[in-house]
């Protein structure tokens, strides 16, 4: 059944499942939970799989999450999972500037991640096109892509 503007739904009550929203549906007011300064952080592997660093900010639409990440424990899994963390710490500090402890973290996280894409360009080829700066040669379009690789405890 869908229901149109005016038709309650079946029951009397508002049903966002059956169609345009009646008149008696409420207006919204949108709530963006204030973090604490210095937050509690998942480790990078469950941030990455969980979609924040933050669990105080961890509310999965409809309860649906991620169960896995199918790059977890290869080269470019943890590369993927620093960059997350790089993000999240980058949104925290738009917002907590004065944070000393979480931009020390970002300080660290940052540099974990240069070295990594550094050792990662070399020994796979290039992430992104400035990769290129510590390359012998231009590899930017030889195979395989760093996506391709699915190397897990030493395993192709």
């Amino acid at each position: 059944m869908r229901m149109t503007s005016g038709s309650p739904a079946p029951g009397g009550g508002c049903d966002y499942k059956n169609g345009t929203l009646p008149p008696c549906a409420p207006l919204a007011a949108g709530y963006v939970p204030m973090q604490e300064k210095n937050p509690e952080t998942y480790d990078k592997e469950k941030a990455l799989a969980r979609g924040t660093l933050f669990p105080g900010l961890d509310l999965p639409f409809k309860n649906v999450t991620n169960k896995s990440n199918p790059y977890a424990g290869t080269p470019l899994g943890e590369l993927m999972a620093l960059q997350f963390m790089m993000k999240e710490m980058q949104l925290f500090l738009d917002t907590h500037p004065d944070d000393t402890v979480v931009f020390s973290a970002l300080q660290n996280v940052i540099e974990l991640y240069e070295t990594g894409a550094r050792t990662y360009a070399r020994l796979y080829g290039p992430l992104s096109l400035k990769d290129m700066q510590y390359a012998d040669k231009y590899t930017w379009t030889n195979d395989p892509w760093p996506w391709e690789y699915r190397e897990k405890e030493g395993q192709n």
